[in-house]
């Protein structure tokens, strides 16, 4: 248990904590909604600080990230608790967890900074369940990352308060911001949090202010976020906020946890957003949970030709070669080359 950042104390022995836009009003002995931030005795403390439910050896196009380092090896760690608690997610068992999790193990910052050299890995990506509530631990451990010389990624929501976001984005070399649905609603009924606006306001810093690498994640669930209106809002905004050749990866959802009453997405939905998305303009889409979809490529925007074939996330066959289409020589906005390689492993 450590003192937590951004929070000030309120009458009553509550505090009010700073860190994300719910601004949880929490009284001695609560907690805020993520769960895992709790007052004691008038003073607001994090109880997930240097605690690990998972770590791995990933390739980074799993984050996913296609266009930061192709083929690197990033050291994926993650804590418990989250800010939204999406009837959907995949990792339940620990985002809608606190600290009494089962297997957590402790952790220093400087032991992960360790291992993730001692696995070939060229960065740390934060992810799993919600990074920014884990908001203490990242920091720090991002800071002594940037002096490894390893880069930092954080797999997000964006859902984060500006103050304590722009104090953390410098250490922040990418990210990949899921960006749940185009509308209010959703966020209220499926993610219990009041809308979009913070998402979106974090991934216009992020890219604007800060020059982080920014890709978008949107997860096209039937009847709740699937409509032609609002994928093209979504797509629109992306063009005229970030750019047209900012990567978007349209995913496809699968029942699980709680919004077990809805089929997977058809594959002809997810393919209906990649038309959209590029008749809109942008240039890098792709489509996410369709393992061998050859809209998992990355495409020439000028000559049309794959300059990165996958497979999953498996680079197949590259391209790029010094930033260029090595057919007819466009620029191509990928940072880092491919160096196709092999790493040590690891699930823990």
């Amino acid at each position: 248990m450590r003192e937590a950042m951004y929070w000030e104390s309120l009458e009553g022995n509550r505090v009010r904590c700073h860190l994300c836009p719910l601004n949880c009003i929490i009284s001695e002995g609560q907690r805020g909604s993520c769960k895992i931030r709790k007052n004691v005795n008038g003073k607001l403390y994090t109880l997930n600080y240097g605690k690990i439910s998972s770590m791995a050896a990933d390739p980074i196009e799993k984050k996913p990230l296609y266009h930061f380092h192709p083929g690197s090896c990033a050291f994926s760690i993650g804590t418990v608790g989250c800010n939204m608690h999406c009837i959907h997610c995949q990792n339940w068992e620990i985002s809608q967890s606190n600290e009494t999790f089962p297997y957590l193990e402790n952790a220093t910052s400087e032991a992960i900074v360790r291992l993730a050299k001692h696995y070939g890995c060229e960065s740390i990506a934060y992810t799993y369940n919600e990074p920014t509530i884990w908001y203490e631990f990242v920091l720090e451990t991002s800071k002594l990352a940037k002096e490894a010389g390893l880069k930092n990624i954080l797999v997000t929501n964006g859902y984060i308060n500006e103050e304590p976001f722009r104090a953390l984005a410098p250490y922040i070399d990418a990210m990949n911001i899921d960006i749940k649905a185009f509308r209010d609603e959703f966020y209220r009924k499926i993610s219990k949090v009041p809308g979009i606006e913070p998402s979106k306001r974090t991934a216009i810093i992020a890219k604007k202010e800060f020059g982080i690498h920014v890709e978008l994640t949107y997860l096209i669930i039937p009847t709740l976020n699937d409509s032609e209106e609002e994928i093209r809002a979504f797509v629109r905004w992306v063009g005229k906020e970030l750019g047209d050749y900012t990567p978007v990866h349209f995913s496809r959802f699968f029942p699980h946890y709680q919004l077990l009453s809805l089929p997977p997405t058809p594959v002809e939905t997810i393919e209906k957003a990649y038309r959209i998305a590029r008749e809109e303009g942008l240039k890098f889409v792709y489509i996410g949970n369709v393992p061998g979809h050859n809209g998992e490529y990355t495409y020439c925007p000028k000559c049309g030709k794959p300059l990165i074939v996958r497979w999953g996330f498996t680079i197949e066959e590259y391209h790029i070669k010094n930033g260029k289409c090595e057919y007819c020589g466009e620029p191509i906005p990928i940072i880092g080359e491919y160096k196709k390689k092999h790493y040590r492993g690891l699930w823990w």
